[in-house]
């Protein structure tokens, strides 16, 4: 659309070889409302350096000066600047035109066809196959400010398009891609953009890939690349910080269960599945559920089950497929009683927290294979059950029984570093629930961290033979109180 403004209230204008335009801009010049920043174009903004206007409206520039023009290569991706302040357009002739703060690298070849989108006035972008091939043409130059994407950035770019929207997706590109190649002479290009969507789909070998994204994929264990830039975070924050160690004060084997029973009993009523402390006693002493709760009272003794026997406590994976395998026996154990949740099976279809969505079902298996690498590398036993437990909350990757199972995995890494168990408590439920949110939404780890920490010395409190004792001393700490009733005491003995 026409701009209406006055020429002195715009911010950038063009010459124009009508002399009633030409004699006004002289005129407005001479006055100080305006200033030529570049050949033929003014600005009435008169603070703001000559770059900033540039960027700013560089596809209102380039689309008003080089009518046709095709934003190309890594700049129909990129729709920036390079690092060196190169943008390339595919233009009837080759030449670089230097304006403050931007060159623009024209390259002579074929002109916007059928799909390419218009983006401001007459400056076109390419559509999206015609991009890949553009970005697989040969070049003599390498690096951030050459005219292609690196074959990594290309891969990952259509790795991306699977992981979103599918093989159906990736195929229609090729598909486009095929008829612009033969329209546009670009043969060649498509020959190894068709290998590189063969090898993503693993129809073709993966020799040819040489992203870490794109090669997970092609061996079929494509992962969420945000979930582990989030996981490198946590680790870089764990590896670089010394924690406390706090010795398992519950030796004897009764101490041990006692423990594990207020562990199971408080991990539960987190996940909403609420019993009287007496009922969950009864459940646990018996051995048998409620007959009024028999799906409940097996999420308590299946809990129980697990982290009152030291010996699979003290279990901890030594490889990325021990990891999968502990994950889905002791989700079996978990949920042994709900059959619709299908325990021990990696879930089929996404799962949601309120607006949280958690890592795509189809990612799984291979987000968790990579978080695994920064898992081996940590060594104090709070820092991988720090890192444990969060990878387990962030991938969720069951139906149910998510929550309970990374407290699990946290404590396994507790009890083979012989350090002492972490309860979170009732009162301390707000914190726990709100610093993994802010995690999640925010990528702050350091509230996460600092609560577990809490947690663990509160943790380090609670032992003993006597059960009930133990649970008068939980009462002194307001574990069994709601958030909003108070808050939690940590009392040295």
């Amino acid at each position: 659309m026409e701009n209406i403004l006055p020429l002195h209230l715009q911010e950038v204008i063009f010459s124009s070889p009508e002399p009633k335009i030409s004699k006004q801009l002289t005129k407005l010049r001479e006055e100080g409302k305006i200033k030529k920043i570049a050949a033929r174009i003014y600005t009435s903004n008169l603070i703001e350096p000559a770059e900033n206007i540039i960027k700013r409206n560089l596809f209102i520039i380039v689309g008003r000066l080089y009518p046709g023009a095709l934003l190309s290569h890594r700049s129909a991706f990129e729709f920036q600047p390079t690092k060196a302040g190169q943008i390339y357009l595919t233009y009837s002739y080759t030449k670089n035109v230097r304006l403050p703060g931007v060159t623009l690298c024209f390259l002579e070849g074929s002109k916007p066809i059928n799909g390419d989108n218009a983006i401001s006035g007459e400056l076109y972008v390419s559509q999206k196959s015609r991009a890949f091939l553009e970005n697989l043409q040969a070049t003599k130059k390498v690096g951030a400010t050459t005219k292609c994407l690196t074959l990594p950035e290309l891969e990952e770019k259509l790795e991306q398009i699977i992981r979103v929207n599918g093989e159906a997706e990736i195929n229609k590109v090729r598909d486009n891609a095929k008829e612009i190649a033969d329209k546009l002479n670009m043969q060649k290009e498509f020959e190894l953009l068709n290998k590189m969507i063969s090898a993503l789909l693993s129809t073709h070998t993966s020799n040819i890939l040489s992203s870490p994204l794109a090669i997970a994929r092609a061996f079929g264990f494509p992962y969420d690349p945000i979930r582990l830039d989030l996981f490198k975070n946590v680790f870089l924050e764990l590896q670089q910080k010394e924690f406390k160690n706090r010795p398992e004060p519950n030796i004897t084997p009764k101490s041990f269960r006692n423990f594990a029973f207020f562990e199971s009993y408080f991990s539960n009523y987190i996940e909403g599945t609420v019993f009287e402390i007496d009922e969950a006693k009864q459940i646990i002493e018996t051995n048998k559920p409620l007959v009024a709760r028999n799906q409940d009272s097996h999420d308590v003794l299946g809990t129980y089950q697990l982290v009152s026997n030291r010996q699979e406590m003290s279990v901890t994976p030594q490889s990325s497929d021990e990891f999968l395998q502990i994950l889905s026996y002791r989700h079996r154990i978990l949920l042994s009683a709900r059959e619709d949740k299908n325990p021990g099976q990696f879930k089929d279809k996404n799962n949601f927290a309120g607006s949280t969505s958690f890592v795509d079902f189809n990612l799984v298996k291979g987000t968790l294979i990579q978080a695994f690498d920064y898992y081996k590398a940590l060594e104090h036993p709070f820092a991988k059950a720090t890192y444990m437990m969060f990878i387990m909350s962030e991938v969720h990757p069951f139906l149910d029984g998510n929550g309970r199972l990374a407290r699990i995995m946290m404590n396994a890494e507790l009890v083979k570093g012989a350090q002492s168990k972490i309860i979170i408590p009732t009162v301390f439920r707000d914190d726990y629930i709100g610093t993994l949110k802010k995690l999640t939404k925010q990528g702050d780890c350091i509230p996460y961290i600092h609560m577990l920490q809490r947690a663990h010395e509160f943790s380090a409190t609670i032992y003993g033979d006597n059960i009930n004792e133990m649970q008068d001393f939980l009462t002194q700490c307001n574990a069994f109180l709601e958030h909003t009733e108070g808050m939690l005491q940590i009392i040295q003995k």
